[in-house]
């Protein structure tokens, strides 16, 4: 893992790493990060070259593949200042796993070097790298719990920064589920090739789920929340997971509106 001196984000422009998930299945997540650093004054930049972090190579040992996917993700990001990412999951491979990936290769490991102390995840990047918990936010009385994804959780230590922000949504009320820290079954290709054992897994938390006083579940991966959902739609709950910065845009685009 990588133990990198992290340089202050402060005061300078974003790139934006709308990951794969989010360019493939939910532009309008990567456009709600937009309007949130857009709300703070930031300056946001999308590198057209962008792709994939290379995650799904590397975790399934294809090392050599991972290797070529990254090297194409620092050169898209090569003259960024600061990378922000709605995924824990893809600033999770990027800030620890880069640099072991590129371990015997001086000139590569150093980009990844450089890429792993500039990289943030979204709610991370406001609450312990600007120190922003209240965007000024409204949104009609809504219950909320969150489920803390995985990579998010034990890699970056995301648990508090969303609750924060959340917490100054006025209208917003938190509920904590019973599991909130427990795996949704999901894990990339894990839910593909032990799929008995990933749907075990997620029938545990919809159960978590049926327990909490909720009108919506947060989330700050859009893999878990893709996984829940489906879940949650099979069987016909009506209840359904949401990107944090989905709500937080929204509750922006309320207070707007109503100034």
């Amino acid at each position: 893992m990588s133990d990198i001196l992290r340089p202050s984000p402060r005061y300078k422009p974003v790139s934006l790493f709308v990951t794969c998930m989010i360019d493939a299945l939910y532009p309008s997540t990567g456009v709600s990060v937009v309007e949130v650093l857009d709300h703070l004054g930031i300056k946001t930049e999308f590198p057209m070259a962008q792709t994939c972090c290379g995650q799904p190579a590397y975790n399934s040992g294809f090392w050599e593949d991972a290797r070529e996917v990254a090297k194409q993700f620092l050169r898209a990001f090569a003259d960024a200042e600061v990378i922000v990412a709605p995924s824990g999951s893809c600033a999770t491979m990027v800030r620890h796993y880069y640099p072991d990936l590129f371990k015997d290769d001086p000139v590569w490991r150093n980009r990844a070097n450089r890429a792993a102390s500039i990289m943030w995840e979204v709610t991370e990047y406001l609450v312990d790298g600007l120190g922003v918990t209240d965007l000024g936010a409204k949104v009609a009385p809504t219950r909320v719990a969150f489920h803390d994804a995985c990579h998010g959780l034990r890699g970056l230590h995301l648990k508090g920064q969303a609750r924060q922000l959340v917490s100054h949504i006025d209208g917003v009320t938190i509920n904590e589920m019973a599991g909130s820290e427990q795996c949704c079954g999901f894990g990339g290709l894990f839910s593909v090739k032990m799929a008995p054992i990933s749907n075990a897994m997620l029938q545990e938390k919809i159960a978590a789920i049926e327990t909490v006083e909720a009108d919506v579940i947060l989330t700050g991966d859009c893999s878990c929340m893709t996984h829940i959902n489906g879940g949650l739609s099979r069987q016909q709950k009506s209840v359904r997971v949401m990107h944090v910065a989905d709500l937080l845009a929204q509750g922006l685009r309320n207070s707007v509106g109503q100034a």
